[in-house]
């Protein structure tokens, strides 16, 4: 297995859509003041995306817009988006914006990032952002062009990031006199999230990726996990690149009725080498949810893996 062998880390994910700026501060505010959470993160959707009974006139929040805000507001937190879809803001762009993020955080952010949905690029997704991209105008390109696009974009990031000016030539980037100042706060750069579990986009992680995000139980099996993990390290292998280097990472979807099953998937997902562990929050979030999600879940879960929930740097 190509995870590090680390001490599990515990974040928790505020869907930002059907649900109101006040009460997502709450939420951060109160994890942050919680050392057994360590991240927090939203999503990047423009239109709401919370389940199939989800209405389109829902409000929903813009995420690296709400991050900044977060940001501001928050002192200890890692935070970052899961994940920003690359087919909606030009990858020069998102590095300038990310940029100021990490500085207005005082070096706190990690970069998520993905191809982005695509009709037929999974069943359970791809249909359900046709209506997101008609909205915006965002072009219905083919997959292929979509994973080529995301290859030159990660590249451009990091070179945003780590070089005073350059030009670019790529089949679908073009760039002149690039510069992004200030830099992040962060050296040589922000923690680069990328997520996906497609042979595509795990040849890219293999690449670019610091930390390696993919969606955990109930959508996904912890087995079909496991696979996925092999197949990262496979592809690291190819590339001479060590697989220890990239953090395994995984979301999965809480319930507030049955934390003793939430346990469980949670001590799979650690034995199967994921040590990047996002507990996505469903909305309305009750009073205390952030401690009740330390006491409930990361705690025991930490706990049965024989380590101290209370030892935290």
């Amino acid at each position: 297995m190509g995870e590090k062998s680390v001490r599990p880390s515990f974040g928790i994910k505020t869907t930002p859509a059907g649900v109101g700026y006040d009460e997502i501060v709450r939420v951060w505010r109160e994890a942050d003041e919680i050392p057994e959470i360590e991240h927090a993160w939203l999503y990047d959707h423009l239109l709401p995306r919370v389940g199939p009974d989800a209405g389109l006139d829902d409000p929903v929040h813009e995420g690296w817009t709400l991050l900044a805000a977060l940001a501001a507001q928050t002192r200890r937190l890692r935070l970052g988006l899961l994940v920003t879809n690359n087919r909606i803001r030009r990858p020069a762009v998102l590095a300038k914006i990310a940029a100021t993020v990490d500085v207005i955080s005082g070096g706190r952010l990690d970069v998520g990032i993905g191809i982005g949905g695509l009709p037929g690029s999974d069943p359970r997704y791809g249909e359900m952002v046709v209506p997101e991209y008609e909205a915006y105008g965002i072009p219905l390109r083919p997959w292929a062009e979509a994973v080529a696009d995301f290859t030159e974009s990660c590249e451009i990031i990091r070179r945003l990031w780590t070089e005073d000016v350059f030009d670019f030539d790529g089949v679908h980037h073009r760039l002149r006199g690039a510069r992004c100042n200030p830099k992040p706060v962060q050296h040589p750069h922000p923690p680069l999230l990328i997520a996906g579990s497609g042979r595509a986009t795990l040849a890219i992680v293999a690449e670019h990726a610091d930390i390696w995000n993919v969606i955990g139980p109930p959508l996904t099996s912890v087995d079909t996990l496991r696979r996925h993990n092999e197949s990262l390290d496979a592809h690291c292998a190819a590339r001479g690149r060590d697989p220890r280097e990239i953090t395994r990472s995984v979301q999965t979807i809480i319930s507030y009725d049955d934390p003793a099953r939430i346990r469980a998937n949670l001590a799979a997902l650690v034995d199967a080498g994921f040590t990047h562990i996002v507990l996505n929050l469903p909305s309305p979030y009750p009073p205390r949810v952030a401690h009740w999600a330390a006491t409930e879940l990361i705690a025991p879960t930490l706990e049965a893996a024989g380590l101290d929930p209370t030892a935290f740097a």
